[in-house]
């Protein structure tokens, strides 16, 4: 889970408010996806030079973030880089594409479950469900209680 910083708070709520008005929302393009909006807030890029960093190199942004080496010299790479910088793990990113922390999960109301990636409105939730986890951890009910599943046999 991202280190809850000010900054990536504050992304977190206007990046969900920018969706909330309107904002160009296509899960299949870079600059315009869950990550792709974020990337945006956080560094000031445009969806047009996201595009065009990601076709330095193939790959998802969940590819990219498995990737990501920050002496790569890929841009999409230094943009994951500035985004690390304000509190975000790469696990974070991948979750961010496909709404799937269990943990932010946790906040969203259940009526609004399960939440598709592709869904601008569920981007929403996600975004404002995550500022809110990180703002207060205490939000988020624990996580149920599970057995624990056997490793594997000998």
């Amino acid at each position: 889970m991202a280190d809850p910083t000010p900054a990536l708070i504050a992304a977190l709520h206007h990046t969900a408010d920018r969706l909330a008005q309107g904002a160009k929302f296509q899960w299949g393009h870079y600059g315009e996806c869950n990550c792709g909006h974020l990337a945006q807030t956080l560094t000031g890029h445009s969806s047009g030079e996201l595009l065009e960093f990601a076709q330095e190199r193939e790959g998802e942004w969940w590819q990219q973030a498995r990737d990501y080496c920050d002496t790569s010299g890929y841009s999409l790479h230094k943009v994951i880089g500035l985004m690390l910088q304000t509190g975000l793990s790469l696990e974070d990113l991948v979750h961010l594409e496909y709404l799937d922390d269990p943990e932010v999960l946790r906040a969203v109301p259940a009526e609004a479950l399960p939440l598709e990636r592709n869904r601008r409105e569920h981007a929403v939730l996600y975004l404002r469900a995550w500022a809110q986890v990180l703002e207060d951890p205490r939000s988020a009910p624990p996580a149920p209680r599970r057995e624990p599943e056997p490793v594997g046999m000998l």
